[in-house]
């Protein structure tokens, strides 16, 4: 039986980050998915969006992973080249309550030690997007946006000129932990086989419960319930009215920010994404969805173009929050929470999860590599 170093079940962008980091001080390292490339789901079915870190709860670790991910992020592009356009986010307010909120925002942000949004008055925003209908808006210029997919590939071959590899096409099936490690049973286009591995780690995203159910002594208390919540994306022909992204105040006990406008790499103009909750892994776009998104675009852009609106791509994102739910954080389980040596478990890793990856990445190798 072949033996290696770590297996990553899940090769999304959160899953290669962990690899690439592990591959530093680790000779083996296996990422395991079963799509045939990397990256298929959550993790190419976004907005692309670096963000700032303003919204999350204090402490949590969802603000404390984007602003570090953030950071290390804008200066792995600068060093690998990756594209990428820190183009700044603007929080329109459309009314005075909305415009107090602005001011909420910004003293939540510094909270989380983001000190640099910048409150721009309807006149300032006449000269730097005179398309946008706003009474005040909030200027974060660290926000910024990726080519998430060129991203993905520089962890890739970080880790494969570490000596790691991918593995496409193969289906975790389960583990059982065998004093100093696993033994993985997998599915390779229905050939099985086994492998014993001494870190298993479940990145697996939108599987990330299925997995851990097939984890043998790992106890059912220990592996929450997951909500599947689909996106929907807009994409606008023709030039861009905006040059910076364009977000709504966030909705109260919301669980997405609201359809918002973001541009690509390219400069193509995407408006999304909404959130629906699902049963099922289906990435249908119903064509009633464009009268909301054009109702609720028309608040900040009212000289749209319905005609120019055309349905892009949808995404699914793994919630830990449910539709009636309060905030629900990360959750990245050790050894400490679940008594399994050697296995980490990342569940309900949605948004920020590009912006976080690196610290993500950084903060599992610490926990794995610290108790060996």
């Amino acid at each position: 039986m072949e033996t290696v170093d770590v297996i990553i079940v899940g090769s999304g962008v959160v899953g290669l980050a962990i690899a690439a980091q592990m591959s530093k001080t680790q000779k083996q390292v296996f990422i395991i998915d079963k799509n045939n490339s990397f990256g298929e789901e959550t993790s190419s079915r976004n907005s692309e969006v670096i963000h700032a870190g303003i919204y999350y709860p204090e402490h949590s670790l969802k603000a404390k992973f984007c602003n570090e991910g953030k950071k290390s992020l804008y200066q792995y592009c600068q060093k690998r080249h990756i594209p990428f356009n820190n183009i700044g986010k603007l929080i329109v307010a459309q009314n005075c309550h909305e415009s107090h909120q602005l001011e909420k925002i910004k003293h939540h942000a510094l909270q989380n030690e983001v000190n640099d949004l910048t409150l721009i008055t309807q006149a300032q925003l006449q000269k730097i997007e005179p398309q946008l209908k706003a009474s005040s808006a909030l200027l974060s210029p660290s926000t910024g946006i990726i080519d998430s997919h060129a991203f993905m590939q520089s962890l890739l071959a970080e880790t494969e000129h570490n000596g790691g590899q991918f593995i496409g096409k193969t289906k975790f099936i389960e583990a059982e932990p065998i004093g100093k490690g696993f033994i993985v049973t997998l599915n390779c286009q229905g050939d099985f086989f086994q492998i014993k591995c001494r870190y298993l780690i479940n990145s697996a995203g939108l599987h990330s419960t299925e997995v851990a159910n097939n984890i043998l002594g790992l106890k059912n208390d220990h592996i929450p319930k997951l909500h599947w919540c689909r996106g929907h994306y807009f994409s606008y022909s023709g030039h861009s009215p905006f040059s910076h992204l364009i977000y709504p105040i966030p909705e109260k006990n919301t669980v997405g920010l609201g359809i918002h406008a973001t541009l690509d790499i390219a400069g193509q103009l995407k408006f999304g994404p909404d959130t629906q909750y699902i049963n099922e892994l289906d990435y249908q776009f119903p064509l009633a969805l464009k009268s909301n998104f054009y109702q609720a675009i028309l608040r900040y852009f009212p000289n749209i173009q319905r005609q120019k609106l055309h349905p892009a791509y949808s995404g699914i994102r793994p919630k830990l929050q449910g539709p009636d739910d309060t905030f629900k954080d990360f959750e990245i389980q050790t050894d400490k929470k679940h008594n399994v040596k050697g296995l980490i478990n990342l569940f309900g890793i949605e948004s920020p999860g590009l912006t976080a990856s690196l610290a993500i990445g950084q903060y599992v190798a610490d926990s794995l590599l610290s108790n060996n």
